[in-house]
């Protein structure tokens, strides 16, 4: 078991505070959502700094008469909703480990990982307990639920516990879990440590100086580190939040049109729903005055479309490029300026003094400016390892550098620009992901195109159309002429892709589903 420290040595960044330090901090500043919390429902949606802050501090005592205690696992696996985010704090306030599940992962992936966790606790609600963990009692400590689950002990038991100190362990011991997308097979379990999560931290915070205390609009994986480096940030310059579960913009355009958000951040998938808001009644992205966007690349169209609908001065768009493993490696602003122009394969730059990105060979060679190669990332923000796979975290790391799995090349300036996931490249396409960028700016009807290999490797695309309208096929043979040669479109429901909790198409899963796929 890891030592524990009563105080902090060293720099780290600590989930267990983050919400009494900006209590004690800004004082009562508001955060709604849009669903009241599974774990304390009786607060209603109209919340503040210090409501959540004291709601940790009664999980934690919960959870510490429960019988939880410092270093131990606590995995947290339940329906979606903001609670997650608080009973993660809950846990780390009291020295133990959160392990964070996606809701979205299916029963037998949930089991896989509960096995290399080791017998952990569990937190989770009937609605997991009646479906997917059914049977996965036996590779638990004990199950605790946010509601009256039988077969749970539900954590109402121990309402009232009286909140232990908060235990902090040192810097470099594990201190939070999540797992990687699983696009292409079963997640890895990432080990984060405060201090790694600290290096993360610091530069995102200095991101956010120039719109400090702007209200937020997130919609965004509550179980992914980077909701967590960005949460600690608006928490540190007091922002009001706005914490979004429903990204339907039936219902999200109403909220915006009330708060009027400066910032809003979500996945690049859901920007792309949201780019119906632009012209929504009420104007609800009028305010926004910077947009982020992560966990994948943004469509230019998208980028357009966004940044037109402010009506701020100088609006922009940050895209973050990186993975679970690294946090962010390098970064693109994109202003109203020069969005008619951009480039959606270009991802930016390393962040100066945190992260470095480079381009190499098979052999580990670094290749000219221009040349194609395989793309890896040097950062003090890199996980300690994967949970019960140590080896192939290794045989990710060269001297330092982490092999990001993509394809790219550096410009003559060393702007990254990014081709392909190496396990997605198909021979006779540059870049499956610029053909897709110029389709979707073709193609206004399109919610989605992905491009992925069919039975003899040739390049199949996928398409959905927004409204499920059919796809007219004049239409695509005019926006394809000049396109490399590709078998007819499949158009899917979108809502039937295959999905990571963040909203990427799992390309590997998509090809398999295809061999038995018909066209609709």
């Amino acid at each position: 078991m890891p030592q524990q420290q009563s105080l902090l040595a060293g720099r780290g960044f600590c989930l267990g505070p983050l919400f009494r330090r900006a209590a004690d901090r800004h004082g009562a500043v508001f955060v709604t959502l849009d669903r009241p919390l599974d774990v304390r429902p009786d607060l209603g949606t109209d919340l503040d700094y210090r409501v959540l802050a004291e709601v940790v501090e009664e999980l934690s005592g919960r959870l510490w008469e429960a019988g939880v205690r410092p270093s131990e696992r606590v995995v947290v696996h339940k329906t979606d909703n903001v609670d997650i985010v608080l009973l993660a704090c809950a846990v780390s306030r009291i020295g133990a480990v959160p392990v964070l599940l996606s809701p979205a992962l299916a029963g037998p992936v949930v089991a896989e990982l509960l096995e290399r966790l080791d017998r952990p606790w569990l937190v989770t609600d009937g609605a997991k307990l009646d479906g997917p963990l059914k049977d996965v009692g036996a590779l638990v400590r004990r199950t605790l639920s946010v509601d009256d689950a039988p077969g749970a002990e539900p954590l109402e038991k121990y309402a009232g516990a009286r909140p232990p100190a908060p235990v902090r362990l040192h810097p470099r011991e594990p201190a939070l879990i999540t797992h990687s997308s699983g696009t292409t097979g079963v997640p890895k379990l990432a080990v984060h440590s405060a201090h790694t999560m600290w290096n993360r931290l610091v530069p995102q915070k200095a991101m956010g100086w120039p719109t400090r205390g702007e209200t937020a609009a997130l919609h965004m994986s509550f179980v992914h580190s980077r909701f967590y480096h960005l949460l600690g940030v608006l928490l540190h310059f007091g922002s009001p939040l706005l914490l979004i579960t429903d990204p339907d913009p039936a219902s999200v355009g109403p909220l915006l049109v009330r708060h009027r958000p400066g910032i809003v951040e979500t996945h690049p998938n859901t920007f792309v729903l949201w780019e119906e808001l632009a012209e929504a009644p009420g104007a609800p992205l009028s305010r926004v005055r910077s947009y982020g966007s992560t966990f994948d690349a943004i469509h230019p169209r998208t980028v357009r479309r966004l940044l037109g609908a402010s009506r701020r001065r100088a609006p922009w768009l940050i895209q973050l490029y990186g993975q679970s493993e690294t946090g962010p490696v390098a970064v693109q602003w994109f202003t109203r300026r020069g969005a008619a122009r951009a480039d959606g394969r270009r991802v930016g730059i390393g962040i100066p003094g945190f992260t470095r990105v480079r381009v190499t060979d098979p052999d580990g060679r670094r290749v000219a400016p221009g040349t194609p190669g395989r793309i890896e990332a040097r950062t003090r923000g890199r996980i300690l390892t994967y949970l019960g796979d140590h080896e192939r975290y290794q045989r990710q790391v060269d001297d330092g550098w982490w092999q990001m799995g993509d394809m790219g090349y550096r410009s003559r300036l060393g702007v990254l620009h990014l081709i392909d996931r190496e396990i997605d490249r198909i021979d006779s396409v540059h870049s499956n992901l610029e053909v897709e960028d110029t389709l979707m700016s073709r193609l206004e009807e399109l919610r989605e195109v992905v491009i992925v290999p069919g039975a003899d490797r040739e390049p199949v695309p996928v398409v959905c159309v927004r409204g499920e309208r059919p796809l007219d096929p004049e239409r695509w043979r005019e926006a394809t002429a000049d396109l490399p040669a590709m078998a007819e479109p499949r158009q899917w429901r979108f809502a039937d892709l295959p999905m990571t909790a963040t909203w990427k198409v799992k390309r590997v899963e998509l090809t398999r589903m295809l061999s038995g796929s018909a066209r609709v």
